[in-house]
């Protein structure tokens, strides 16, 4: 079972796995810890990943990056329109109301859904995993903001599926935070807790949270967030006070362009994180438009009063969160910054004032959110046994159902409505409610978020209707029905199961005893009285104990509970119906082996040109003398004509193409490169085939005693092997003498070997013979004295005493002789 956590940016996404020391941070396939949030599309297959990061200039509009910011997020949401203007890949409305990517992808346009997109960076982000692990990955913990709706949760669940990942939890990203501080601390109170505040400020949202820890147990006291305020936000402010610095003094409008606005927001970013440590910080692109150089320069000063709106909203989720938890500011222990947009000096100083103590970066800023999703799936898996750590963790939103019933006073003609919060904001996770309901025919429950004004605008507060039934009560006008409503480990409310519980008479015999049989026996009365009196009157006993006098069993009718299992159909608003879902896993199947039928033929392109390059160096240098200049010319005549065919009409062709020209070539080159390297191989095989030959017959021509054992005529065998074997080779190295080194040998060492070792299988069984044991001396043997003769007794015959060797043995004699 795998042990993976994944922490999915909206910029960059990094996998932890578990393994025998601890929790590590695997490396993509350029040895970088952070992979992009990216997915490519291209005109003959996908980049994700560190790949599409490489495209993302050179095909912005079609690279979709930020893909976190779109995912189950209605298309109207203000928050995402505002987004959509930054991105350089167009966005429409798709006919479900929520977001349609736009790409050209193999030559067509295309269209996705964030949830397909993000099924993408899964798949890429798993695959990481697998290449690490050397096996599967299935289960696994993935990091989720803690603003993220149900419909969000379910979107990141269906991804999941999409590739072909088995989330064990959808786990809070400052849950997950607290989790890789808390759990390696060993200094926790027993009674004590120990409060820390988390604040994450990541590249597009801030979340805050604060956690309390005892011994082996962490608690969530409060969760709050600013869905729109990042390191993106103070990027764009940069790009926007350069944008207009530009245009004035070079006349550049860069926003119209979409590769110079990514050129332009990539040296923003970099400006930020210079004035993180320094006063200052220069600007410069290169060419950036219209073959314009631009330079600039910025303050950290003006840089803060730039950003002065944003800043200020970094108050709102962090006094919220003290108000939420119940704590006073000497509660707090600590202050944790994390993120990688925590590191702006003015948002330290706003905190510092905010809860009173300097904030700390005793955690990996950006790794924190993997380590603790990975500690969390180990915890969850049985293959790992992790330190006795319990998490409980809590949910932002208060969660009501609704539905119709009859009201008490009537007959069930008339209906009203009936609203109840059932998980109250910052309610334990996971939970489980059970309620009753009377009905006599299907009814449908509601479940919907009672505090809308925490949702995204323009959010459906409707979750799901779960509709139960049919059924039919048998007994009474109505059934008692439990419904079981579950908030799960990800966050998602679901109804677990129904039933019907209805009370049945059920007739159940019981037989009356005697008055007599009832009462209790007399206090004197002994054991062994009874006992007597029971054997004195057996007859009498067995006369009054006649089947015919056995008192008649009454049947009593008792009520029992029957339950019965109700069916529940469950629509969730705004959900991926399951056949659309079936679809997409099936084109990211599709999609995935185009990209690998892709990657095979590009390796086998790059095998013909490297070929071509390695053989056209060897003509010249390591097989110069083993070539004739005819076929030196020959040789390079083809190399020229494949080469020129790569790069003009081979440029587009498939695998098989390749590999026939790669063999056409071989064809031509193996010859060659066999005679330099029999050349090398010759001369150890001699050795070893004349060595085998001298050492064999001189061991069967030798007077040695210790080969006076074998028979002559297996010495003459030997020895007539080892001149044959002699004789071929000989007349094979003379037919190779007088040959040049560019022709083709006659003298193979691969024949020499196998030469070498039929000698070898032959000769060695008859020269390493072991001798004969010499034969034992006959034993001699002594005489035994006679036995005495006894007289017979009278009347019986005499017995013949048996020898000594004519004594069977006793039956037990050889188990005994085992045992001993």
């Amino acid at each position: 079972m795998s042990v993976v956590g994944f922490d999915v940016g909206n910029e960059n996404c990094i996998v932890g796995v578990a393994r025998q020391r601890g929790i590590d941070v695997v490396l993509n396939d350029e040895s970088k810890r952070e992979t992009p949030g990216m997915v490519s599309f291209g005109e003959k297959q996908r980049f994700v990943g560190v790949a599409g990061a490489a495209s993302a200039l050179m095909n912005p509009k079609n690279t979709i990056s930020q893909i976190k910011r779109m995912i189950g997020r209605p298309f109207s949401d203000p928050e995402l329109q505002n987004d959509l203007r930054l991105f350089p890949f167009s966005v429409t409305e798709g006919p479900d109301g929520f977001p349609s990517i736009n790409v050209q992808y193999l030559g067509e346009p295309r269209q996705f859904t964030p949830t397909q997109v993000l099924g993408m960076l899964l798949s890429n982000l798993k695959s990481i995993a697998e290449k690490n692990l050397g096996t599967s990955v299935v289960d696994c913990v993935i990091g989720v903001p803690v603003y993220f709706t149900e419909l969000q949760r379910r979107a990141y669940l269906d991804a999941a599926q999409i590739a072909g990942l088995h989330p064990l939890r959808l786990m809070h990203e400052t849950t997950a935070t607290a989790l890789a501080y808390g759990i390696y601390k060993t200094d926790l109170s027993d009674t004590e807790p120990i409060n820390v505040v988390f604040v994450d400020v990541g590249h597009a949202s801030m979340q805050v949270c604060i956690a309390a820890f005892k011994k082996g147990q962490l608690k969530i006291l409060g969760h709050e967030f600013e869905r729109s305020l990042g390191g993106r936000d103070f990027d764009e402010v940069l790009f926007n006070h350069f944008s207009a610095k530009f245009k004035e003094e070079y006349k550049i409008d860069v926003p119209s362009n979409a590769r110079a606005s990514l050129r332009l927001r990539a040296a923003c970013e970099k400006a930020k994180k210079i004035l993180s440590a320094n006063p200052i910080a220069p600007l410069n692109v290169e060419c950036l438009m219209d073959e314009k150089d631009v330079r600039g320069i910025i303050k950290r000063d003006e840089f803060e009063e730039l950003a002065k709106t944003i800043l200020d909203k970094v108050k709102g989720p962090c006094e919220r969160a003290l108000a939420a938890s119940k704590l006073s500011l000497d509660k707090i222990y600590a202050v944790e910054v994390v993120g990688s947009g925590s590191r702006v000096p003015a948002i330290l100083k706003i905190l510092t004032s905010v809860f009173g103590k300097e904030p700390s970066r005793t955690m990996n800023a950006s790794e924190c959110i993997a380590r603790g999703c990975t500690l969390q799936c180990a915890m969850l898996s049985p293959t790992f046994r992790v330190r006795d750590f319990e998490v409980q963790d809590s949910f932002p939103f208060a969660i009501g159902l609704s539905w119709k019933g009859a009201a008490p006073e009537t007959e069930g003609e008339e209906e009203v409505s009936s609203n109840n919060i059932v998980f109250v904001k910052g309610n334990p996770v996971p939970s489980t409610k059970l309620l009753t309901f009377y009905r006599s025919s299907t009814f449908a429950i509601d479940a919907y978020y009672a505090e809308t004004s925490e949702l995204p605008p323009n959010m459906n507060p409707r979750i799901a209707t779960f509709t139960i039934g049919p059924f039919t009560p048998t007994v009474a006008e109505k059934a008692k029905i439990k419904v079981k409503i579950r908030l799960n480990l990800h966050g998602v409310v679901s109804l677990e199961a129904a039933t019907m519980i209805e009370d049945e008479e059920v007739e159940v015999p019981v037989t009356k005893k005697d008055e007599t049989e009832k009462a209790a026996p007399p206090a004197d009365a002994k054991p062994e009285d009874a006992g007597t009196s029971s054997a004195e009157n057996g007859a009498a006993d067995g006369v009054a104990n006649m089947e015919t006098d056995a008192p008649k069993p009454e049947v009593v009718k008792k009520k029992k509970a029957k339950r019965t299992d109700i069916s529940v159909h469950e629509v969730i608003h705004g959900g991926l119906p399951q056949p659309e879902l079936t679809k997409a896993v099936e084109k990211e199947y599709e999609m995935a082996l185009q990209d690998r039928v892709m990657e095979e033929t590009k390796e086998s392109k790059n095998a013909v040109e490297a070929y071509v390059y390695s053989m056209r160096s060897k003509l010249y240098e390591k097989l110069q003398d083993y070539v004739t200049e005819s076929e030196r010319e020959d040789m390079s005549a083809r190399l020229q004509e494949t080469e020129d065919w790569l790069y003009e009409d081979g440029e587009d062709e498939i695998k098989s193409v390749y590999t026939a020209k790669l063999a056409d070539l071989k064809k031509l080159g193996d010859p060659l490169e066999t005679r330099q390297r029999e050349e090398e191989l010759r001369g150890p095989a001699i050795r070893d085939l004349t060595y085998c030959i001298t050492s064999f017959r001189e061991a069967a021509q030798s007077k040695d005693p210790k080969f006076d054992h074998i028979d002559a005529a297996d010495k003459e065998k030997v020895v007539s092997e080892c001149n044959k074997a002699e004789e071929w080779f000989k007349d094979k190295k003379q037919q190779q003498d007088v040959l040049p080194k560019c022709a083709n040998p006659v003298l193979l060492s691969a024949e020499v070997k196998k030469k070498t070792e039929v000698l070898d299988r032959f000769c060695k069984p008859i020269m390493t013979k072991p001798r004969p044991a010499p034969p034992k001396p006959a034993p001699t043997a002594e005489p035994k004295p006679a036995p005495a003769q006894q007289a017979p007794a009278s009347g019986d015959a005499p017995a013949a005493e048996p020898m000594e060797t004519d004594a069977p043995a006793p039956a037990s004699e050889p188990e005994t002789m085992q045992t001993q």
